[in-house]
């Protein structure tokens, strides 16, 4: 008798540490932690990912070239008038692919623009109402992501005489993703980041300066989780992000993180 009863608590304690291992497996696969966060707001920055930063240079190489022309007419070498490609509060729109391969990440996006002029009392360039709305994928060395996204953003400073595009507005993305590393979280997740006084260089389109919010929400099997933080952007094509108390400094081009 008490060797039967010995073996049917041998049992129940083989049963329960196999249960604890499958509960701690499960919960720790369904938890995203904030490395993890980081890794999805720098896909959310950077330019071949589809980021904020493919937008900024999207934006500001199409005000150069509204910038650099009047608005209304001009003069041609015959001496008669000749429409520029856009006039003073009108529309323009445009559709582009972005896709390539380069630094360990692939990625493909259609995108759709619409470019709104508006012009000061003298009829010259002031800024544009840049929208779009964008679909497709990347994949990195830490995480895949399948997403679509919209931007409401401006672009100010057009004067031939600014040394520099000031951007503000707000840049959104939402998916699904897999992580790489860790303990490779799925799910999906959704970007919100709103940005003020976003600088770039003329001529060179360059990042000089800027900050901006950000907000992560993060849905896997375990719930759903929130990531707030904030970026400051750098004069050499990167950006400061804290999250959640964390700090990381951001390549804007690669999209790969350090944490600091």
């Amino acid at each position: 008798m008490k060797t039967f009863k010995l073996s049917m608590i041998a049992v129940l304690l083989l049963v329960g540490v196999y249960a604890c291992k499958k509960d701690s497996s499960t919960t720790a696969s369904s938890v995203v932690t904030t490395d993890q966060a980081a890794d999805l707001a720098a896909g959310s920055l950077a330019s071949n990912s589809n980021g904020l930063t493919s937008v900024t240079d999207d934006i500001s190489s199409n005000a150069a070239g509204v910038a650099s022309v009047n608005p209304a007419l001009t003069i041609n070498a015959a001496g008669t008038n000749t429409p520029v490609k856009q006039e003073c509060g009108t529309t323009v729109s445009d559709s582009s692919t972005n896709q390539g391969t380069a630094d360990s990440v692939t990625w493909s996006y259609f995108r759709k623009y619409s470019h709104t002029l508006n012009c000061n009392v003298s009829s010259k360039p002031d800024n544009i109402i840049n929208r779009l709305t964008f679909s497709g994928n990347y994949s990195g060395p830490n995480v895949a992501s399948s997403d679509s996204g919209t931007a409401n953003v401006t672009i100010g400073d057009l004067e031939p005489d600014s040394t520099h595009f000031l951007i503000n507005g707000e840049y959104k993305r939402s998916g699904a993703f897999t992580s790489k590393v860790g303990n490779k979280a799925t799910g999906s997740k959704s970007v919100d980041i709103v940005v003020t006084n976003l600088t770039l260089s003329k001529p060179g389109r360059r990042i000089t300066g800027g900050t901006a919010t950000i907000n992560i929400s993060v849905t896997v099997p375990k719930g759903t989780f929130t990531y707030t933080g904030s970026l400051v952007f750098n004069s050499d094509g990167t950006a400061a992000l804290t999250i959640n108390g964390n700090s990381y400094t951001i390549d804007l081009h690669t999209g790969f993180k350090v944490r600091r």
